[in-house]
């Protein structure tokens, strides 16, 4: 294959991602209406799944530009029970920074965002059903008044019980009007 080949196949397949018929099943949707929530929850998750992801666009009502969110598994909220990686970058300026005592899985916009952007996410919980401890990643990233900024999360649940639910809370605030989750099993 010549080199502008790739480039005519990368053109041909750019809007049009593939995957299996019957890969993914939406298993739920919650949508933050006009009044804001502190948390958003996902029970009652079916176990006939190989992985589960949430799909999200999230904005906060904290009074910052970045607003750092956590979760918790099977309504455990031990920070001991939690560690997390994250790599990321803004303009020319990179970042990292690692816990083996937090549930952080990724950062949206806060209230002082410019108006009306929201943060984007795919979380997969990888082996979700599995008798080892539990992997999260997380890739995230939204425009920060102008200049973007995208980051990669990696975490550990340490318990070996399967997930049965999944809650996504913010660090300070609420999510507000139009934060939208959805939660899909992937076979």
């Amino acid at each position: 294959m010549a080199q502008g080949d790739v480039g005519i196949y990368a053109s041909q397949i750019s809007g049009h991602l593939w995957a299996p018929n019957g890969a993914y099943d939406a298993l739920s949707t919650v949508t933050v209406g006009s009044t804001s929530v502190a948390t958003v929850t996902f029970s009652g998750i079916p176990q006939g799944y190989k992985h589960l992801q949430i799909r999200y666009i999230g904005r906060t009502n904290w009074a910052t530009t970045n607003a750092d969110h956590l979760y918790y598994l099977n309504g455990d909220t031990t920070n001991a029970n939690y560690s997390y990686h994250r790599l990321g970058g803004e303009g020319s300026v990179a970042f990292s920074q690692a816990s083996t005592s937090s549930r952080i899985v990724g950062i949206n916009a806060g209230a002082n965002a410019t108006a009306g952007m929201f943060g984007v996410g795919i979380m997969d919980i990888l082996d979700y059903t599995s008798n080892k401890y539990k992997t999260v990643k997380n890739l995230v990233g939204f425009d920060r008044n102008g200049g973007g900024l995208v980051a990669l999360y990696s975490n550990l649940w340490r318990d070996t019980n399967p997930v049965t639910s999944i809650t996504l809370v913010t660090e300070n605030g609420s999510w507000v009007q139009n934060s939208q989750f959805a939660l899909y099993g992937v076979k």
